[in-house]
Order: structure tokens, then sequence, then C-alpha cells
């Protein structure tokens, strides 16, 4: 099994072609993308105005639970029944599967954002507010800072839900990574679905690898307890560590 797998990876022809595994690839993460951008637009401002203002905060949990026990497929063929007979082209597909990958990834999102801010420390608020600073500036300039890296931990888990989630599409007649497993599905070609879960493992842990690096790049040292060498203790001489020990 482990060859078949390995000869259908390595096989030139599912590499080229608007069927090939570069071209699914892509086809997957537009979608994905796309999904990420409008949980993106949906989840953080909410989160934020939420955390900030503590209205609504009783909401949070109850519809992020609520929108994470919904069943992926049922809706997905739930709204392609309602949308494909009032529209003609591609979308009619491409629509339903982004408002399925949405409702997935708006709970993490949502629920990280509005904790991360919420749980910024009171004093750092007030000290904020002692200098005159109004909500707009206590918010962008002292609890998103300090938010991000929770709100970056919700993307990243979105991320990867819809990436792995994605796969529904193919159901639909749509590109992506799935393909391979509802193609090999079909087919009775188990190398064929095998090859295209690694592939989806495989770009999942690529997406996971990239944001970590952003998350390293974005959050301050000091708010992951990342020291750097600069802000370490200065190092303690020997000479003085002997005298210690002695008296």
């Amino acid at each position: 099994m482990s060859t078949s797998i390995t000869g259908w990876l390595t096989n030139p022809v599912n590499w080229s072609g608007p069927d090939g595994i570069p071209a699914q690839t892509l086809a997957h993460l537009e979608l994905s993308g796309m999904a990420l951008a409008i949980a993106l637009v949906i989840g953080v401002p909410v989160g934020l105005l939420i955390g900030h203002t503590g209205r609504g905060a009783f909401l949070v949990g109850g519809l992020a639970n609520a929108l994470r026990a919904l069943p992926t497929l049922g809706v997905l063929m739930i709204a392609v029944l309602l949308i494909t007979p009032h529209i003609a082209s591609d979308l009619a597909f491409t629509i339903p599967s982004l408002i399925v990958l949405v409702l997935l990834a708006v709970p993490p999102i949502l629920t990280n954002t509005y904790a991360g801010v919420f749980a910024v420390d009171a004093a750092a608020v007030d000290a904020a507010r002692g200098m005159g600073w109004r909500g707009r500036d206590i918010l962008l300039r002292v609890q998103l800072p300090c938010a991000l890296p929770l709100i970056l931990s919700g993307i990243r888990a979105a991320a990867l839900q819809i990436i792995a989630t994605a796969t529904v599409a193919a159901y639909v007649s749509l590109g992506g990574l799935g393909r391979f497993l509802i193609d090999g599905l079909a087919q009775s070609d188990y190398a064929q679905m095998a090859g295209g879960a690694i592939l989806v493992a495989a770009l999942a842990l690529a997406v996971e690898l990239l944001l970590l690096g952003l998350a390293r790049l974005l959050v301050s040292p000091g708010l992951t307890r990342r020291v750097s060498r600069r802000t370490s203790p200065p190092a303690v001489p020997a000479s003085a560590t002997a005298t210690a020990t002695a008296q």
C-alpha cells in the first residue's frame, strides 16, 4: 500500500494539467483564503467590540458552541439547494462552500479575540485612561496589542479547520485537494485517496508553520515570554560566587 501511495505522489502525470496536484492545491488555498478573510472581517471586529465594551459577552460562548455543532456536510447541501436555483455560474457552488467554511472559522476567531481583549490587565487600561486616552485609543494601542497572541492563536485554529474541511467542496463539483479523495473513492483508487489525505495534512502543517512564524514577528517578545539575550541578567563572576560560598 505504501508503495502505491508513493507511486501516486511521484507520478509526473499527477503533477501536471488542470487537475494536477499544483492546480488543486492552488484551488484549495484560494477557497480557504477567501473563507478565512471573510471570517476575519466578521470575527475580529465583533470580538474586539464585545471584549472592549463587555456588551453581548454572554452570547459569545453560546453562539460559538452552536456554530461548532452544525453538521458541515448537511449545511453545505442545504446551502446548495437554496442557492443554486438562483445563480447560473460557478458561484452557485462556491458561495455555499464559503458559507460553510466561514461558519466553521468564525467561532475560534470570535472567542479568542473576545477573550484576549477581556483578559487585558485592568491596571493597564486604567493607566491609559488616566493619560487621557479615549476608548478607541485604549482598544487599538493597549488592548489589541496585548490580546494579539490569543487572536493569532484563534486565527491559526480557524485556518487549520478551514483547510481540513475545505475538502467537502469536492462534493459539489468544486476543485481542491478534496477532489482526490472524492475521485479516489468513486474509482476505488485508495492510493489516490491516501495521497490526497497526505497532501491536505502537509498543506495544513505548512500553513501552521507559516502562521507561527508570523506570530513571532508580530507579537512582542514580552507577551510570549521570549527573553532576548539583550535582556538576560548579567553573568555572575566566578570570583563573586566563590566568595559568597565561602561566607
